[in-house]
């Protein structure tokens, strides 16, 4: 048996998630499919973590068991032959029997795009969550700050996780401008469920001035979901980067 690594890229529009649900279809159950398809095997797709409805992942990674005589580096080319134009795996190897893509990832990256226009622009309408008044950029910097280092973010946990622990560290998060479009990016040891949400939508509070950036402080120190912002929409958001 060869365990197979996938890094994969979607765009989640259409799609109800990474994981496999009775009420849509997901990217986990069509890349299953196709791997099947290719092999006749059933196989046990596990992917670094799941991604909601309308998320997008750049460099998701998933692995796979098979026994399958597909050569490693060429299971990419044929695997894409059975999916969809919006999702493509973008490279395939094997690894070690052992690897597992959620358990042994030592942080990730997520990239949220905020379009800041008077005009909604109808070719980013489900990539960028757009916002017709301008925002106070430099406010919502100071406010990243915060964000920075080991905390309890329980505050920018969405309810319905069953997680206990919710102490998190944010490595960085940075801001770039391309024309029209801010993209925040934040890296980090691990995120608590909708977390990176959550802190798009306390910022951009702070950048309309409702919230002042020393204020983030206090937040966290809270643990009160209900004292952050709200939680910024999901087509916004991106998967950057599983780190091993």
């Amino acid at each position: 048996m060869k365990n197979i690594q996938l890094i994969i890229s979607y765009r989640g529009t259409h799609y109800c998630g990474w994981q496999i649900q009775p009420n849509g279809i997901s990217i986990q159950e069509l890349i299953t499919r196709g791997i099947t398809e290719l092999t006749g095997e059933y196989v046990n797709l596990t992917a670094s973590g799941r991604t909601d409805a309308r998320v997008h992942a750049l460099k998701q990674c998933a692995n796979f068991l098979t026994s399958s005589t597909i050569p490693p580096n060429q299971f990419f080319q044929a695997l894409n032959t059975k999916l969809p134009p919006d999702i493509r795996i973008l490279s395939s190897k094997e690894c070690a029997r052992n690897f597992h893509s959620r358990y042994d990832a030592k942080g990730k990256s997520y990239l949220y795009k905020i379009y800041e226009s008077n005009v909604a622009s109808p070719f980013e309408s489900d990539l960028a969550f757009h916002i017709s008044k301008s925002l106070d950029w430099q406010a919502m910097k100071e406010a990243a700050e915060y964000f920075m280092g080991e905390h309890d973010f329980r505050a920018f946990m969405a309810s319905g996780s069953s997680v206990k622990n919710t102490v998190r560290t944010i490595e960085s998060i940075s801001f770039e401008k391309k024309e029209d479009i801010w993209e925040i990016t934040f890296k980090g040891s691990g995120f608590l469920y909708n977390m990176v949400r959550i802190m798009v939508g306390t910022l951009y509070e702070v950048g309309f001035h409702r919230i002042a950036p020393m204020e983030v402080s206090g937040i966290i120190q809270g643990l009160d979901r209900s004292k952050a912002g709200v939680t910024a929409p999901a087509h916004g958001l991106y998967l950057k980067e599983v780190f091993y």
